[in-house]
């Protein structure tokens, strides 16, 4: 392999919410079809037949006082100190999202100024120099924003690069559909810096992104609450097709990992550890076994996928570097990364959206 990797991760941190929210919290739900049609299940028949495909007993959402820009800053914070560098040298503050800053009881969306630049403020970082922006990407968001760093690190035209994944779905979830029960809130950051063309080649490898948008970019969007009794039918809330959705992620996201590896001719087997968002857990199952068996392999290495979904649930954009983060500090059990090993990023969302992207520690 002819590669010159530059950015190299340095520090990395997060924020999970303190409020842990069990399955049992949706029992006294009312749950609607699209039609406003009351579902011909019990709730508890709903809960353990939601457990059973998703893998999801809790999830954790933030407590009333904070928003999305918030715990932006406290996964930054925690990334910076990790990285022992002075935050007045970041030369980028690219912040992943969707939503925005969501208020307790107001579902709207608050994007003026910027996340990236409220984090900065928080942070409270005075050099004009240091470029704040946001992303919205769908769930990949993040992954997107650190191939972006990636590039500008590459360009000559930055040094150090903060990447946020923040959000609080839990304000955006309809409370009369039972895919709320997927959404969590959480945040995840590194730092990327550039470390030139070192001898061991740690770094960025390779990415690979798609936008599958002319038969898919409804899959996921903004729709009025499924139950008539939700009040202002003004609020918009996020729905999904999931049954198409799980499909079309187990058709295109194995090949898409797939192209990723044989534009560098690696091999799956060299890969250590899969970061894969987690939406669903019998659904990241299923795309691994079928990312295998494209390489015919049917005994797939015990312990290559982390997995939090089971207790933090989907939080979006905050997903892979939550996962990254608790990796790195040996705080996921049966897990761990050294140096020298090649890891493999993998996201699939809203748009619809997918990239991978293999980096060595």
């Amino acid at each position: 392999m002819n590669i010159k990797p530059q950015g190299v991760i340095t520090g990395t941190g997060t924020y999970i919410p303190t409020r842990k929210i069990p399955n049992e919290h949706f029992l006294k739900h009312e749950f609607f079809s699209k039609k406003n049609v009351p579902l011909n299940k019990s709730n508890p028949e709903i809960l353990d037949k939601f457990k059973s495909i998703t893998t999801i007993e809790e999830r954790r959402y933030v407590t009333d006082d904070l928003v999305t820009s918030d715990i932006a800053y406290f996964a930054a914070k925690d990334a910076i100190i990790d990285s022992g560098i002075n935050s007045e040298t970041l030369d980028y503050i690219i912040v992943a999202h969707n939503f925005g800053d969501v208020k307790k009881n107001n579902n709207r969306s608050d994007i003026v100024p910027s996340l990236a630049a409220r984090v900065k403020q928080n942070l409270g970082i005075k050099n004009p120099d240091a470029v704040a922006y946001d992303i919205t990407f769908g769930c990949p968001g993040w992954l997107q924003a650190l191939i972006q760093a990636n590039y500008y690190i590459k360009s000559g035209d930055a040094q150090k690069i903060l990447v946020i994944g923040a959000e609080v779905l839990s304000r955006v979830s309809d409370p009369h559909d039972r895919d709320s029960m997927l959404y969590a809130d959480g945040a995840g950051a590194i730092i990327l810096e550039n470390k030139g063309n070192e001898p061991n080649q740690r770094g960025i490898l390779a990415h690979k992104t798609r936008s599958d948008t002319y038969n898919y970019s409804h899959m996921l969007h903004m729709n009025q609450s499924y139950g008539e009794s939700a009040g202002d039918n003004s609020e918009l809330f996020l729905k999904m097709n999931g049954r198409k959705l799980y499909q079309y992620a187990l058709e295109t996201v194995p090949q898409s990992i797939k192209s990723c590896l044989d534009s560098i001719s690696l091999h799956i087997d060299k890969i250590k550890k899969i970061f894969i968002h987690q939406a669903n857990g019998k659904m990241d199952d299923a795309i691994l076994q079928r990312l295998y068996a494209l390489y015919d392999i049917k005994d797939i290495p015990e312990f290559v996928m982390p997995m939090t979904v089971s207790w933090l649930g989907n939080s979006s954009v905050a997903t892979l570097p939550t996962l990254l983060d608790l990796t790195l500090k040996g705080k996921l059990e049966n897990h761990k990364i050294e140096t020298g090993d090649t890891i493999l990023f993998a996201s699939v969302g809203a748009g619809m959206n997918i990239n991978a992207l293999i980096y060595k520690v």
